[in-house]
């Protein structure tokens, strides 16, 4: 299977993980010699109830036995779908009511970024510096790292930077901007919270400037910081949010919303003004759906603040310089590349998954399911200072 591996299926790396994967369920994934690793990373944020909730995999098997795919998106009133975009509503800001559905995350972001110049009639993007956004030729562009870009340009067009946090910098946003695209809590960058103010500030300048803000809420959405969304914590409202991975419980989707009145200017001039084969698939939905609901109703998003403390009690170490985030959105830095990755491999070893970070190689990822046990957390944090401690030795 790994030689396989190798020769048929591309690789994103020189140096893959290639565990060689037999099953998972609930906060474990089992390899094909049936060693137990306690998942400290849920699919990068993905897995939001774990691994075979069974109230996912309940939806998905019931929709499977009524109908997979039947029409391109947009055309055939599909229950799964129209259920999911009507409970999206409910849980959102009221002029944030229509969803456009799709297969991942940064055919969202596309399709938010093509909304914004329709809407605006403008062609002007401002994105932050060492954003992510995802890796298709526009999310790309509004990428905030040059050096995973420049293999690929030319990029498209017309897109200005500014720095995170910096306040100075809003001075970019201009009548000549049709979208400012922020991450909520920046990912790659290394889990950048936004300072007190910064958000609402560039929400008070684009409204000045006519501009729409488009809040990247990939990772932090689907109650990964506590609220279901992470712009509830900091008093700001986008024009567009765009969602995914979270949102499908362990299944490729991603999700653009905002008003009616913005999302109906796709349908004409011209028609067809974003399309999809696959967005909406009703099996999916189904799974959406099931994930929404159960975090929404039960008591996961309260728990998560909890969950936080207690990772936060249990991985002091002197090698740990500071832990960034919000909730189970988390990253443990050390002081050095070298000693992230040896934690990173060597827990793996030991039997627990953690994850890097796309730009900041200090960083080590620790987002688990939002189900994940007291316990489980415990004995996770247990095994990261015992690495440390060794390698502290």
């Amino acid at each position: 299977m790994k030689a396989d591996f190798f020769k048929y299926q591309a690789q994103t790396t020189p140096h893959p993980l290639a565990m060689t994967i037999s099953h998972a369920e609930g906060s474990y994934i089992y390899d094909t010699n049936n060693k137990a690793y306690l998942d400290f990373v849920a699919g990068v944020s993905a897995c939001s109830l774990g691994h075979k909730h069974p109230k996912i995999l309940n939806a998905v098997k019931n929709q499977l036995d009524r109908y997979l795919h039947v029409m391109v998106y947009g055309e055939y009133i599909q229950e799964p779908a129209v259920e999911l975009s009507k409970l999206l509503a409910s849980h959102l800001p009221e002029h944030l009511e229509k969803t456009y559905l799709t297969n991942s995350g940064t055919e969202a972001i596309e399709g938010a970024l093509k909304l914004a110049r329709r809407v605006t009639g403008r062609s002007q993007i401002v994105a932050a510096n060492h954003a992510y956004h995802g890796n298709t030729m526009g999310a790309m562009s509004v990428m905030g790292y040059e050096d995973r870009k420049r293999a690929f340009r030319p990029l498209i067009p017309d897109v200005a930077f500014i720095g995170f946090n910096r306040f100075d910098d809003l001075k970019t946003i201009t009548t000549k901007t049709a979208a400012v695209i922020l991450e909520t809590i920046q990912g790659g960058a290394g889990f950048i919270e936004p300072k007190e103010g910064y958000l609402e500030s560039v929400r008070k300048r684009c409204t000045e400037v006519g501009a729409l803000l488009i809040l990247d809420e990939i990772q932090p959405g689907f109650g990964r910081t506590g609220k279901l969304f992470g712009f509830e914590h900091y008093n700001c409202e986008p024009d567009i949010l765009v969602t995914g991975k979270g949102l499908g419980g362990g299944m490729p989707i991603g999700a653009f919303t905002s008003s009616a009145h913005y999302m109906d200017q796709l349908q004409d001039q011209p028609k067809l003004g974003h399309i999809t084969t696959f967005g909406g698939h009703p099996v999916i939905a189904a799974a959406a759906l099931a994930t929404v609901k159960e975090i929404t109703e039960s008591q996961l998003m309260t728990q998560v603040i909890e969950k936080e403390q207690l990772i936060r009690k249990h991985l002091q170490h002197p090698l740990i310089t500071e832990i960034r985030g919000r909730g189970l959105m988390l990253a443990a830095f050390t002081n050095s590349p070298d000693l992230t990755n040896e934690v990173i491999l060597t827990c793996q070893d030991e039997g627990l998954i953690l994850f890097w970070l796309l730009f900041e190689p200090r960083a080590i990822r620790i987002t688990p399911p939002l189900t994940i046990s007291n316990e489980e957390i415990i004995k996770g944090c247990q095994i990261i200072t015992r690495v440390l401690d060794s390698v502290s030795a």
